[in-house]
This record gives C-alpha cells, sequence and structure tokens, in this order.
C-alpha cells in the first residue's frame, strides 16, 4: 500500500506490481474517506500532498 502524490503514481504502481505481482486499485484521496483510517498527509517519497492510495 503506497500513499502518493500525483506525481509519484506510475512509480508506486509499478512497486506494487513488482511486490505483488497483481494489478493494484487506484483510491482517490480526495473522494474518498475511510471509517477507521487517516491516510497520511503527505506522500511516502516526496513531501507534496498524498492525493492518491495504491492498494
Amino acid at each position: 500500500m503506497y500513499c502518493v502524490c500525483k506525481e509519484h503514481v506510475e512509480l508506486a504502481i509499478d512497486k506494487f506490481v513488482d511486490e505483488y505481482e497483481d494489478a493494484p486499485d487506484i483510491v482517490d484521496l480526495k473522494e474518498t474517506k475511510f471509517a477507521d483510517w487517516e491516510p497520511p498527509v503527505q506522500c511516502e517519497l516526496c513531501d507534496k500532498p498524498a492525493t492518491f492510495l495504491v492498494v
């Protein structure tokens, strides 16, 4: 699972496929709210706001 900015979505998808050998789901964090989980505020790969969840 990766929480990333728009610029790093492709890299996160590549990492996910390499690790799990399956296509991930992409969730827009601005459109989706989770009951029991708060996503990180910033991208895992840089200092920009996290906007997508790759799972």
